[in-house]
């Protein structure tokens, strides 16, 4: 069984090509790519905007957009883990 690990996010900042850098509260950091995201329908379509893309913050935790759209930051930091991407936060430039 794997195991799910509860996080948040703390920090997000877009980066290009439908990228987010993610600080999460285990003080672990990861870049996850949401390009195939934004083609996921109506609640994403505005997301594909590089300039509404960057417009995302953090609440309560949840990488927001704010036409309410967001992503679960417990299975971002679980892709991120099983593709050997996150680092220590410590580590960012």
């Amino acid at each position: 069984m794997t195991e799910i690990k509860m996080v948040r996010a703390r920090r997000v900042r877009a980066l290009a090509d439908h990228r987010l850098e993610i600080v999460f509260d285990d003080d672990t950091l990861g870049v996850i790519d949401l390009s195939e995201f934004t083609t996921l329908g109506p609640m994403t379509e505005p997301l594909k905007d590089p300039a509404f893309f960057a417009r995302v913050f953090v609440e309560m935790g949840v990488p927001t957009w704010p036409n309410g759209c967001d992503i679960d930051p417990i299975n971002a930091h679980r892709l991120m883990r099983e593709a050997g991407t996150l680092r220590p936060a410590s580590e960012a430039a």
